[in-house]
């Protein structure tokens, strides 16, 4: 599959889990509309998603929105199936994105060692 399609249904599949998530389609009150989709890896024969997500907070918080996601991958699936014509649909399968909790982590240590 062309590399450009790839990122271009990437993308797409991170919109639209970003908007289910937004506008509260996923019941389950362990996802906070704050929860962030922050990056989405398809295999070449969109078989799989590996889907990151990020929230700024605890991470007992971000772990359960994880586990939520997960839970409700099959129904996030069956939504976004409608919504996106493709042959075959990736299996979702969602991840806790530690980078922005490390790029806080990096500035207040900088700005510690200005001061």
């Amino acid at each position: 599959m062309p590399e450009i399609r790839l990122r271009r249904i990437e993308s797409l599949l991170r919109s639209e889990i970003s908007g289910m998530i937004q506008r509260g389609e996923i019941k389950d009150p362990r996802v906070e509309p704050l929860t962030t989709v922050t990056e989405v890896k398809l295999t070449r024969d969109l078989g799989h998603a590996k889907v990151w997500v990020s929230r700024y907070g605890e991470r007992d918080v971000v772990d359960g929105s994880v586990a939520a996601l997960n839970h409700a991958a099959g129904f996030i699936q069956q939504i976004l199936s409608k919504r996106i014509s493709l042959r075959t649909f990736p299996r979702l399968a969602f991840f806790r994105d530690d980078a922005m909790e490390n790029g806080f982590r990096i500035a207040q240590k900088l700005r510690d060692i200005m001061h």
